[in-house]
């Protein structure tokens, strides 16, 4: 196991009290559960349990694709690609996405689940400025079972701050954790907070 890195307690998930993580089952046997109950087959269908993915095996996968910046007011899109190996990751931290002042943007993810069923995912983002913390977001991605087909999550609208003190560069620590406390992605990367995009 990995050694923790600096700062690791401001991303941790927040633990809802008397909360207990169930007990972990293949997908042939959920498949197999209730199987008369028919509202309880048509929710576990739209979590990808069905005779297709029933003799799926492995371990849990979740493959992160791209982290992405939604806004009324951006002319070309904002995305980084998270299939690329650590040195491409390594680029983002260096070269920053830029962010215009005062507009309004949403984050979002697009991921794929393989294997098995992966639940309660949550997505942390830790913001700095000059090593200080300026912001923290916590938001729910959600329970998902494997499917080739990737998902989508948009989280919360925010607002870039505007000014002058605001402009200039800002690092980010992004990280995808599920129940299990599995992380399924750990990113540093940058921006910049400038008069336009």
């Amino acid at each position: 196991m990995a050694a923790p890195r600096p700062n690791d307690d401001e991303l941790v998930p927040s633990q809802t009290e008397g909360y207990k993580v169930g007990q972990e089952r293949s997908l042939a046997e959920l498949s197999q559960l209730d199987k008369e109950d028919e509202s309880l087959q048509r929710w576990k269908a739209s979590l990808g349990l069905n005779a297709d993915t029933a003799g799926t095996f492995g371990p849990k996968k979740v493959v992160p694709i791209s982290l992405f910046l939604e806004a009324k007011t951006l002319n070309k899109p904002v995305s980084l690609d998270l299939t690329l190996g650590p040195e491409g990751l390594a680029k983002y931290k260096k070269e920053p996405v830029t962010i215009k002042e005062g507009a309004e943007f949403s984050v979002g993810i697009k991921f794929r689940v393989e294997n098995q069923i992966v639940s309660g995912m949550k997505y942390l983002q830790v913001v700095k400025r000059a090593g200080m913390t300026v912001d923290k977001m916590e938001e729910m991605i959600g329970s998902y079972g494997p499917q080739q087909e990737a998902h989508v999550k948009i989280f919360a609208a925010d607002e870039a701050p505007s000014g002058m003190i605001a402009r200039g560069t800002y690092t980010v620590r992004s990280k995808i954790v599920d129940d299990d406390a599995t992380v399924h992605l750990d990113l540093e990367w940058s921006f910049k907070i400038a008069k336009d995009w």
